[in-house]
């Protein structure tokens, strides 16, 4: 059962706390760099279409942070990004879903016990979101190609990826979990 309380209290007060945490800050200034190295390694699709993992770091970020620090990451790594590897022209909507996704991650993992179901929905979600409608509304905008939302190659490659994705947010979340909790010990 949802408790708009307990909803509120972590969202609008717990998480922008972490804004003025050294510890949360540093760790999100690790995990940023983390996200920088993970992204000069990705494997090109088509001329619009890429393969990476560098949102394992955000998602981290977010688990770890809160949504408010993972989207002010998410907005520095995603300039910077830019400025390491550009990829086209600099479109300020990629910033905007790069922190669109620190914020929903945040949202969705922030001082939540990691479940099965949540990273598939998550999943699902920024999946839709991101890959299905903000991605190709900016090479639209940027391009002027149709706006396509479900190419065949991006479902495609959505479809063979989804399941990849979750087994290693699943990893990566569990190893968070697992540092919060030897943390709280110390």
């Amino acid at each position: 059962m949802f408790n708009f309380r307990s909803w509120f209290d972590r969202v609008l007060v717990q998480a922008p706390a972490e804004l003025r945490n050294p510890r949360a800050l540093s760790m999100a200034a690790v995990l940023a760099a983390l996200n920088l190295a993970i992204n000069q390694f990705t494997i090109p699709v088509s001329g619009y279409l890429e393969i990476s993992f560098d949102f394992l770091a955000s998602v981290a970020t977010g688990f770890l942070c809160g949504p408010w620090v993972a989207a002010l990451s998410a907005i520095v790594t995603d300039l910077l990004g830019y400025v390491l590897r550009p990829n086209g022209p600099y479109f300020p909507g990629f910033t905007l879903s790069a922190m669109l996704a620190g914020i929903l991650y945040g949202l969705w993992y922030y001082r939540r016990p990691v479940r099965l179901w949540r990273v598939i929905s998550c999943k699902l979600m920024a999946t839709v979101l991101f890959n299905f409608l903000l991605t190709p509304l900016w090479l639209h905008i940027m391009y002027g190609q149709a706006f396509v939302v479900l190419s065949s190659l991006r479902i495609v490659k959505n479809i063979i990826k989804f399941p990849v994705d979750v087994a290693l947010l699943m990893l990566v979340l569990k190893a968070c979990e697992q540092y919060q909790k030897t943390r709280r010990r110390v």
